[in-house]
C-alpha cells in the first residue's frame, strides 16, 4: 500500500464537511499525546512551560527515576527531544531541553562513575548539536554560561569526555568563561 501525500490529505480534508473535520481533530487529540501537547501549547501558550516541563520529566525518569536506578535509556530520552521539537515553536525551550539532556548525563556520570563510550559519544553528539543551535538562534548570552558549567562539571570523566566537550565550547564559544 503507497502511502498517501500531504498534498492527497489535503485533498480528502478539503472535501470533508467541517464538523466531521473537527471530530476527526477531537478523536486524534482523545488518541494521541503529542497531538494533545500540540494544542494544548497552541491554544495556551502560556502553559508552555508546563509543556517543557513534561518532556524534561521524561529525560530525567530515564536516569533518575523517583525510585530505583534510572534504566539510561539514551534512545527514549532523545525522542522526548525529537517529539518536543514536534508539539512546540519555542525555539528556546527546546535548546533549554537539549541541554538539559547533557546535564543530566552529566549528573549521572557525577553520581554513578564513569560509563561506556557510547553514552559520552551522545552527550557530546547532543552537546555540538545544541551549541550550533543556539549560535544559529543568536541565543548564546542565554545559554552560554550553562555551556561553560557542563564543561567545567566534566574534568576528570572519562573516554575523553571533557576533553570533546572543551572542544565543542571553543569552536562554539571561544574561550571558557
Amino acid at each position: 500500500m503507497k502511502e498517501i501525500s500531504p498534498q492527497q490529505l489535503k485533498q480528502y480534508l478539503t472535501q470533508l464537511p467541517p464538523s466531521q473535520l473537527v471530530d476527526d481533530i477531537i478523536d486524534l487529540y482523545k488518541k494521541f499525546n503529542a497531538v494533545k501537547d500540540y494544542y494544548q501549547n497552541r491554544m495556551a501558550p502560556a502553559a508552555g512551560q508546563h509543556l517543557l516541563e513534561k518532556y524534561k520529566a521524561i529525560i530525567q525518569k530515564e536516569l533518575f527515576p523517583t525510585r530505583g536506578f534510572g534504566k539510561l535509556r539514551l534512545a527514549v530520552a532523545r525522542k522526548a527531544i525529537t517529539e518536543y521539537q514536534k508539539v512546540s515553536d519555542s525555539i528556546p525551550d527546546l535548546a533549554d531541553l537539549m541541554l538539559f539532556y547533557v546535564e543530566m548525563g552529566v549528573q549521572f556520570t557525577k553520581t554513578y562513575g564513569d560509563i561506556n563510550e557510547p553514552f559520552y559519544d551522545s552527550m557530546e553528539t547532543m552537546y555540538e548539536r545544541v551549541a550550533k543551535f543556539v549560535t544559529k538562534h543568536q541565543l548564546n548570552s542565554q545559554f552560554v554560561p550553562r555551556f561553560d558549567r557542563i564543561v567545567n562539571a566534566t574534568s576528570g570523566m572519562g573516554w575523553g569526555f571533557h576533553d570533546a566537550l572543551t572542544e565543542i565550547y571553543h569552536e562554539h564559544f571561544g574561550a571558557l568563561g
